[in-house]
């Protein structure tokens, strides 16, 4: 939450604490005023670097505003200086019409799908493989957009052998992850790598004695240290940007991958679940 100073406008909170500012806050709040659009693109390095100050004292500024760090200072920021270049796709331009921004889009998801194809490295492909196929228990989890791929994990490995579940709920993904037991596997899908509630599920999940496998376009730290395996997908969105548009498709494709790769290991096994499903759904569709 942040005070209800912050939830004004950014630059209105700079102006009524100016006169309370340091020197070196002061630099900082000059730099953003005169530069809104600009610092709503720049990672908080990019900010200490420019000025000559260490990040630490750009993070307490944002504190100071009322902000709980970096990251949510620079997302309202964005959202007051609206762009819809940065806000929504990286590449359109405003002067692009219908189809070119329709190009473009498909452009970057292609390029997102050669890029995740070429970040693939045969080990972690195999192994998180391994884990799906020994697992007990597969549970599919994702917060926001994310939820979205681990729905769609969960809909196709009901096709296989596997035991899975799939919670859209953040308190039911945390009481299944409490639930999973050595031998279990919990594959976690997040763009950023960062979502607190993702790491939380993760976390829970690890503690339970659970494999961990994790697809994600950003490797945080706290994220590595919990995943037995990570999957990178790659993606034209930066840091900055909190949307997911061809990271989802190219996080999709290495859900299809894993999905293929344990029923072509599994096809004795898989014929029988793969048969009532089919049995199931037959009469849903016209003749």
């Amino acid at each position: 939450m942040v005070t209800e100073m912050a939830q004004q406008s950014i630059q209105f909170a700079i102006r009524s604490l100016y006169r309370s500012l340091s020197t070196k806050e002061a630099s900082i709040a000059d730099f953003i005023l005169s530069n809104p659009k600009k610092v709503s693109r720049m990672t908080i390095n990019e900010i200490a670097d420019s000025l000559g100050i260490a990040p630490s004292t750009v993070f307490q500024f944002t504190r100071k505003l009322g902000f709980k760090g970096f990251r949510d200072f620079r997302n309202e920021l964005l959202s007051e200086e609206f762009d819809p270049e940065v806000s929504i796709h990286e590449n359109i331009d405003e002067k692009d019409d219908a189809l070119a921004i329709a190009h473009k889009v498909f452009s970057s998801s292609v390029k997102s799908l050669q890029d995740t194809n070429a970040l693939l490295s045969a080990s972690s492909v195999e192994r998180a493989s391994q884990l799906l196929l020994e697992a007990g228990t597969v549970s599919f989890f994702g917060v926001g957009g994310s939820n979205v791929v681990a729905y769609d994990a969960f809909h196709k490995f009901m096709r296989s052998p596997l035991h899975v579940q799939y919670g859209m709920d953040v308190h039911v993904q945390r009481m299944q992850a409490a639930l999973l037991k050595p031998g279990d596997c919990a594959v976690v899908t997040t763009h950023t790598g960062l979502t607190r509630d993702t790491l939380d599920i993760a976390n829970i999940a690890h503690d339970a004695g659970a494999s961990v496998i994790a697809i994600t376009s950003y490797s945080s730290p706290r994220l590595a240290k919990l995943a037995d395996v990570i999957l990178l997908s790659s993606s034209e969105e930066t840091g900055y940007r909190s949307e997911s548009l061809s990271s989802r498709i190219a996080q999709l494709a290495i859900v299809d991958s894993l999905f293929t790769i344990v029923m072509f290991a599994s096809q004795d096994q898989a014929k029988e679940p793969l048969r009532r499903i089919r049995n199931a759904i037959s009469p849903t569709k016209e003749e």
